[in-house]
């Protein structure tokens, strides 16, 4: 059985078990949380589809930590005009464990 459900403007395919990395969501390490987008839910040959989220499904997730990835590095260069410009990123993260996929 899996699902799909969108968080952070993306969207994931997750079954029971699963860990993934999402954008940073407001809940504390250790807590429950519903995740109610949900665009997809599959168990074997039987398929229900949302328009675009079903309304009777949710999964959900226990929230294991909060972090920032591995830093982005951005250079801007402009090759015989002297300028060079160096900038870096780290995104904030939340990691989730699926517990559950259903009502």
């Amino acid at each position: 059985m899996y699902a799909v459900i969108q968080t952070g403007g993306k969207q994931y395919r997750v079954a029971k078990g699963d860990i993934l990395r999402v954008e940073k969501l407001a809940a504390d390490a250790g807590s429950e949380i519903a995740l109610d987008k949900v665009l997809l839910v599959a168990d074997g040959e039987h398929i229900e589809t949302g328009k675009p989220f079903l309304e009777n499904q949710s999964v959900t997730a226990r929230v294991q930590m909060h972090g920032r990835a591995d830093k982005v590095k951005i250079i801007k260069f402009r090759r015989r005009k002297h300028y060079m410009k160096r900038q870096g990123h780290r995104q904030w993260f939340t990691q989730l464990e699926i517990t559950a996929i259903g009502h």
